[in-house]
């Protein structure tokens, strides 16, 4: 994909209010930009933080307003325009032009898609009562409320989101179930023996592991939830069930625009969609120089990427090549890890012992340092991290 730069730019419009389009905003003014600027977003709460959502705020931990990314102050000085609570409907990407939900026509010289994800469901759910997904702050809330006055939780999907709300509702006190088609938590993102050890913790601290098992169907008693049934036709009995198999980027909007959509906005290697037209955040699928077309849903990508993004549109012509990067909180296990884990890397524990639970590993493919994972070690895990830069950025 081969784009022109745009050097010089008078208007912009951001598509998406949260972590990778408010960081956008703020990165372009403290870069020096002063020109007219629009923060569209679809819900109508200000810019909030998510992570906190399946650990702080369901736990009863934070208040909901905690989660705020900028005070009211801070957004004021910011010097755009936020309309929030009306999502984007179409992208006339020729004239740059954004036609939202009401009907509002919005131009801008440089546009960034940071539309973010929509969670995927399961048939039937919309139907029953107590059956939740968690992406947005008024589902955390939600989910809180059902947890209170429930005993039994089932999560169905073993991934970050899935095992992290797991591991808060087992310390809320309920009875929590985690099912999956893999064979432990977080097995696609964390290798098979480090996953191996966080089952054997979320089981030590009383979570149920109903796993290597599909997901058939929910079970429902007068409209309210009663369990999860599985393909071999178990029932997994529930108050409530949270639905966490993944999530979509937010592109329907965007059908028919000329942007090429696949599992994505793709990109070229400055995050350019088109001229003029920029994506960021969990939405945008870019050409990585190491790693080849990728897409990363977390928040470290959501900032890093928009201040790449920033650069681009300002003219500096920025190649994004990050380390990915993520973390999860889980009972007392603080994980990080930093690169692209594959199930089939060999790897190797440099410091510490998985047996106590602390420790880092260093993935290789095909000869090469590809990934590191900490363990309660995450001053270590940065040590490492230097080396696994150098072996990825060799040659660049």
């Amino acid at each position: 994909m081969n784009l022109k730069r745009t050097p010089s730019v008078s208007g912009v419009l951001v598509v998406g209010a949260a972590a990778a389009g408010l960081t956008t905003a703020d990165a372009l003014r403290r870069k020096g930009f002063d020109g007219p600027m629009t923060v569209l977003g679809a819900e109508s709460h200000p810019p909030y933080d998510r992570p906190p959502l399946s650990k702080q705020v369901l736990a009863g931990q934070w208040e909901a307003e905690r989660t705020s990314l900028r005070s009211q102050e801070a957004l004021g000085k910011l010097d755009a325009e936020f309309l929030l609570g009306d999502p984007a409907a179409a992208l006339d990407v020729a004239t740059r032009t954004v036609r939202t939900q009401s009907g509002r026509e919005l131009r801008a010289d440089s546009i960034v898609v940071a539309t973010g994800v929509r969670p995927r469901r399961l048939p039937g759910q919309d139907g029953l009562a107590g059956v939740h997904v968690l992406r947005t702050l008024d589902d955390s809330v939600a989910l809180r409320a059902d947890l209170l006055a429930a005993k039994r939780l089932v999560v169905v999907g073993e991934g970050v989101l899935g095992s992290e709300i797991a591991a808060t509702a087992s310390g809320m006190g309920l009875e929590v179930t985690l099912t999956g088609p893999l064979a432990a938590p977080m097995a696609a993102q964390l290798g098979p023996e480090a996953a191996a050890a966080l089952g054997e913790l979320h089981a030590d601290q009383g979570v149920r592991l109903r796993l290597g098992a599909a997901v058939d169907g929910l079970v429902g008693d007068g409209g309210q939830v009663s369990g999860v049934r599985l393909a071999g036709g178990e029932v997994l009995p529930a108050d409530v069930v949270v639905v966490a198999i993944g999530a979509d980027p937010v592109t329907g909007w965007l059908e028919g625009s000329g942007l090429r959509l696949d599992r994505g906005v793709v990109c070229d290697s400055r995050c350019r969609a088109a001229d003029g037209v920029y994506a960021v955040g969990d939405v945008a699928r870019w050409e990585h120089p190491e790693f080849g077309q990728i897409r990363l849903e977390n928040r470290t990508n959501a900032g890093e990427q928009a201040m790449a993004v920033a650069d681009n549109i300002l003219g500096e012509d920025r190649v994004y090549r990050p380390v990915p990067y993520f973390w999860t909180d889980q009972f007392d296990a603080k994980i990080h890890v930093y690169g692209v884990l594959s199930p089939d890397d060999a790897v190797t524990v440099v410091e510490g012992d998985r047996a106590e639970r602390r420790f880092v590993q260093v993935h290789h493919r095909d000869g090469r340092a590809v990934g590191v994972l900490g363990w309660n070690m995450p001053k270590q895990t940065r040590q490492h991290r230097k080396a696994l830069v150098e072996a990825l950025t060799a040659g660049a």
